[in-house]
């Protein structure tokens, strides 16, 4: 048995994680740390609910009488997290918050803290799996529950991170995790699934930009060059958006999306969701800083990528640069593809590790 620190989101998943823990034998201490903003207090429109995410872990841990603390890591949030996605939207791209969240807070700093203290294991409620191979090794696997795996943003861990984690709720589906927290009678047993960034809650991203990057208005072009409207700023657009843009469909009801951001002229070129627009779909793409959980891919070869979370795994060949990056042909065209995004790559159901989207 295992002396085990288990990361309290306040949701019924790593309550429930912690509960299996528990009665597996292992001595079990949860916590739940703060980040850069619960701090700020800040009034944005929308909600976000961090004070009773604190209320909801408290009260999880007491009903299973396991040692509970609030531990703040708000200035490592604001150096790695925070600092990260505001300047990647500086520069234009689309980061990946959750991704970074995951690699160097939870099973970065969260995991040095609880190995400095003794503990032998970190523990979340992700929906993934850890397998163990006879040299001593491990792989991460999806989640059994294809419709909650959260192995995506675990895309970018390291196998030291990966040695030192548990994920008590891989090996079930989601309605079992919730009969299992009804049973137990868990106080958050039935509460919503939280949607928002890892550490905004239900803020809106642009709302918490509008605080860090001044609007830079500019013209909205077409493929023409042709000056059709005037958009707020770049960095509150990605490639393939097509709400939010401030222009309005045509008579034959087609929308405009954004196709290209051109930070030299300031301009936002946008034009119509086609299967042949130019910009928007691709079957090639070109990804840097590969990071691999257990053995690197060193060799050219077919693999299965997974472009964003809820995008389902699809065909690649996967070819190395020189520059320590790679080729990426889809088998099938994908849209809006953005500079910036992660890429994860897996062989079936075991994830490799990932990149990021020039």
């Amino acid at each position: 048995m295992a002396k085990i620190l288990v990361a309290l989101s306040g949701g019924v998943d790593s309550a429930v994680a912690a509960l299996l823990l528990k009665e597996a034998g292992h001595t079990v201490h949860t916590a739940y740390f703060r980040t850069w903003m619960n701090e700020e207090g800040l009034p944005f429109p929308g909600e976000c609910p961090w004070e009773d995410d604190v209320r909801n872990a408290q009260a999880a841990a007491q009903h299973l009488g396991l040692p509970f603390r609030v531990i703040d890591l708000i200035r490592d949030y604001r150096e790695t997290v925070v600092e990260y996605l505001v300047e990647g939207y500086r520069q234009g791209l689309t980061p990946n918050p959750d991704v970074i969240c995951n690699r160097e807070m939870k099973f970065g700093t969260f995991l040095r803290l609880a190995m400095a203290e003794g503990y032998e294991q970190i523990a979340t409620g992700h929906y993934a799996r850890r397998r163990a191979n006879p040299d001593g090794s491990f792989d991460l696997l999806e989640g059994i529950d294809p419709l909650k795996d959260q192995s995506y943003f675990l895309a970018l861990l390291r196998q030291d991170q990966l040695a030192k984690a548990m994920f008590p709720i891989g090996e079930l589906h989601k309605a079992q995790v919730r009969e299992i927290a009804q049973k137990a009678q868990l106080p958050n047993a039935r509460r919503k699934d939280s949607q928002g960034i890892c550490f905004l809650g239900q803020v809106p991203v642009q709302a918490f930009l509008e605080r860090h990057i001044p609007d830079k208005t500019g013209p909205i072009v077409n493929a023409a060059g042709q000056i059709i409207g005037q958009h707020r700023g770049l960095h509150r657009y990605t490639i393939g958006q097509r709400k939010g843009i401030g222009l309005p469909s045509n008579t034959d009801f087609e929308y405009f999306v954004v196709v290209k951001k051109d930070f030299a002229a300031n301009t936002l070129q946008v034009a119509f969701d086609k299967p042949d627009t130019p910009g928007l779909y691709t079957q090639t793409a070109r990804v840097h800083s590969l990071s691999w959980i257990h053995n690197a891919v060193n060799t050219d070869r077919d693999l299965l990528a997974r472009v964003r979370y809820r995008d389902s795994a699809t065909p690649i060949h996967f070819k190395l640069t020189e520059n320590g990056g790679a080729d990426l042909t889809f088998t099938h065209t994908q849209r809006g593809l953005a500079a910036g995004q992660v890429l994860a790559l897996y062989d079936g159901p075991v994830l490799l590790g990932g990149g990021i989207f020039y």
